[in-house]
C-alpha cells in the first residue's frame, strides 16, 4: 500500500478539526445574528440576544449559583488537592501509583453512572439536595485533576531544599510558603482553573444533585425544553468563552506542552 502524500494527511487533519469546532462556531455565529431560527440567511448582526439573556429573570440567579459552585470547587480542590499531592510524593512509588489510580477512578466512570451513585448516596444518608451537594459532587471528579497535575510537578522536587530550610530554623509552614509554594504556584493555579472550567461545564451531575434552583448548565437545559430561544446561543457563547479562556490560561501558566 502506497503511503498517502503529506498533503492528504494535512487535508484529513484539517477536516477533522473543522468537524470538531464547526458546531461551536455555529453557536457563536448565530448568537450575533438577527434570525431567530438559526438558519441561512442569518440576517443582520446584532447584540439583541445578549440583551435578552441579561433581561431573563432566571439568568442572574443561575449565574450566581454557578459562581458559588465554581468558586468553592476551585478553592477546595486547590487546598485538598495540594495536600494530597504532597502526601503522595512521600509514599513508596508502587503505593502512590495505586492510590493515584484509585483517586482517578471517578474520571473513568460515565457521568450518568456517577450522578446516579452520588444522588443515591445523598438519599441514603438523608441529605437534602442543594448547592452544597452539587459542590461535593463536583469535587469527586475535579479534585483528581488537581491531585494528579500537582503530583506530577512534585515528582522531581528536591527535598533537600526543605531540609536545609528546617536546619536554618524555618517552621514547616515557612518552608512550604517560601520554598514549595513558589515552585508549584503556576501548576497549582493552572490545575485549579481547569477544575473550575470542568465544574462550570458539567450538566448531568449538576442536574441530578441540585434538587431545586438553577445553574447556567441547567438553565440552558430548561430553555431548550420550552423553545429554541436564540439567547441560548448567547449563553452558550459566554460559557464557551469562560471555559476556553480558563483552560488556555491554565495551559499557559503551567507551560503544558501536551
Amino acid at each position: 500500500m502506497k503511503r498517502l502524500p503529506q498533503t492528504a494527511w494535512y487535508a484529513f487533519g484539517l477536516a477533522s478539526v473543522l468537524f470538531m469546532i464547526s458546531p461551536l462556531a455555529i453557536v457563536v455565529f448565530f448568537s450575533f445574528t438577527s434570525n431567530r431560527h438559526a438558519t441561512i440567511p442569518a440576517g443582520a448582526m446584532t447584540f439583541d440576544w445578549y440583551r435578552e439573556l441579561l433581561a431573563n429573570p432566571d439568568f442572574w440567579p443561575a449565574l450566581t449559583n454557578s459562581l458559588i459552585v465554581v468558586g468553592f470547587v476551585g478553592l477546595i480542590s486547590m487546598v485538598i488537592g495540594t495536600l494530597a499531592a504532597l502526601a503522595l510524593v512521600k509514599l513508596r512509588p508502587r503505593l502512590a501509583t495505586g492510590i493515584s489510580n484509585l483517586l482517578a477512578f471517578p474520571l473513568m466512570l460515565p457521568p450518568l453512572v456517577l450522578a446516579l451513585a452520588l444522588v443515591t448516596s445523598f438519599s441514603w444518608i438523608g441529605a437534602p439536595l442543594g448547592l452544597w451537594t452539587v459542590i461535593l459532587s463536583h469535587l469527586v471528579f475535579t479534585q483528581p485533576f488537581v491531585i494528579l497535575i500537582v503530583t506530577a510537578q512534585m515528582q522531581g522536587f528536591d527535598e533537600s531544599l526543605i531540609e536545609c530550610s528546617r536546619d536554618l530554623g524555618a517552621s514547616p509552614w515557612q518552608s512550604f510558603n517560601t520554598i514549595v509554594l513558589p515552585i508549584i504556584r503556576a501548576t497549582l493555579i493552572g490545575s485549579t482553573l481547569i477544575a473550575m472550567s470542568i465544574s462550570l461545564d458539567d450538566f448531568v451531575i449538576t442536574f441530578f444533585t441540585i434538587g431545586g434552583g438553577l445553574t447556567l448548565s441547567t438553565l440552558i437545559w430548561g430553555m431548550l425544553r420550552t423553545s429554541l430561544d436564540p439567547s441560548i446561543n448567547a449563553l452558550g457563547t459566554l460559557i464557551l468563552l469562560f471555559t476556553v479562556g480558563a483552560s488556555t490560561l491554565a495551559l499557559r501558566i503551567t507551560h503544558y506542552r501536551g
